[in-house]
């Protein structure tokens, strides 16, 4: 048996021990290695790109630790790399059914749900308890699956490329994002707001439900640092905000001319110099290896500044072309470096101003 000191001193390890490993799974965004990050950003490639095609499911990845772009060892239709092991927090073990943390699944297009025209242009999701959690923002159709299916990556996926941004963030910045969230007015196909958590976030539970809380204006900017202490600023506007998004506000605001990279299919936007600040179409894509590849392959939402100087990238939700200046939608941002580096030198061709 043990003398009191001897208990005492077990006890005491027993508890560290649990402290730890409580601290250890805190939900977070997870590197390739399944560890915890503050943020990371994956940029899927094409599966046509020029001088040839590739398996559509081979993706980029970049964390703050990463410092650049690396090819992943993972294909982002398997459970194994950032994405899977970051949404696996919410698929195994059944979390989605916890009490103790609040998840939101949203997409335009969702997975096995019909279309439904009023949403806003918006993907991403939402995981976190009353410590901390992440938002992942992605340019993804049909993801990610519902939680009891478990990880699933869309067929239709694979064809274009795509970015998914995942940022870390202690509680008390969720209901922030939930304000921004009202602004996007997202399709929730899938989400879970326990009673615990209604005090602080009943706009999320009335967008559960399919209602439209009230606006107080056309859009709305909001200031948000991660777990780390990492800035970001996120735009959201609403559909009463009839403009491009890029050139009719960021650009303007932010003081910076803008190098957007989008979807450019049909009735997109010419590159906009008719205001202070000018706004640019990237028509051709560089990433390490060489990959080369044009903007109708990719369907990533992404921007940086022009001049190196301002440092400045944003990832979102909207492509520049006319009939989104009717929707609803956002943007990201960041002064991050290493961030702006890897997507300023990915710029490789785009329409300038004369």
């Amino acid at each position: 048996c043990y003398t009191m000191s001897a208990r005492f001193t077990l006890g005491f390890h027993i508890i560290v021990f649990l402290c730890c490993t409580a601290n250890g799974a805190q939900i977070s965004c997870r590197n390739e290695a399944g560890e915890p990050v503050d943020w990371f950003i994956i940029y899927k490639l094409p599966k046509y790109k020029i001088g040839g095609t590739g398996s559509g499911v081979d993706y980029m990845y970049l964390d703050s630790s990463a410092g650049s772009w690396q090819r992943s060892k993972f294909l982002v239709n398997t459970s194994q790399g950032a994405i899977g092991n970051t949404l696996n927090q919410l698929y195994m073990g059944h979390a989605y059914k916890s009490n103790s943390s609040v998840y939101a699944l949203y997409n335009d297009a969702p997975p096995d749900v019909k279309y439904q025209k009023g949403y806003g242009h918006t993907k991403g999701m939402l995981f976190f308890d009353h410590s901390q959690g992440f938002w992942l923002s992605h340019s993804i159709p049909h993801f990610p699956s519902f939680p009891e299916r478990g990880y699933l990556y869309p067929s239709s996926g694979k064809v274009y490329g795509q970015t998914a941004l995942c940022m870390t963030y202690e509680y008390g910045q969720f209901p922030l994002i939930v304000q921004q969230m009202v602004y996007l007015y997202p399709r929730l196909y899938n989400c879970s707001v326990p009673a615990p958590f209604l005090a602080d976030l009943a706009l999320l539970a009335q967008l559960c439900k399919g209602s439209k809380p009230p606006l107080a204006s056309t859009r709305r900017r909001q200031e948000l640092v991660s777990a780390r202490g990492e800035k970001f600023v996120s735009f959201a506007k609403s559909e009463r905000f009839v403009d491009d998004i890029y050139a009719g506000w960021v650009a303007q605001v932010l003081d910076t001319d803008l190098l957007v990279e989008t979807w450019q299919r049909d009735h997109e936007l010419p590159s906009n110099c008719s205001l202070p600040k000018h706004t640019m179409n990237v028509r051709r894509v560089r990433l390490p290896g060489p990959v080369l590849f044009q903007s109708h392959d990719d369907h990533s939402k992404w921007c940086v500044s022009w001049a190196y100087e301002d440092q400045l990238t944003c990832l979102g939700d909207m492509n520049r072309e006319r009939t989104q200046a009717w929707r609803s939608g956002g943007l990201v941002c960041s002064r991050d470096p290493v961030i702006y580096k890897a997507f300023r030198q990915a710029v490789d061709w785009y329409i300038g101003c004369k």
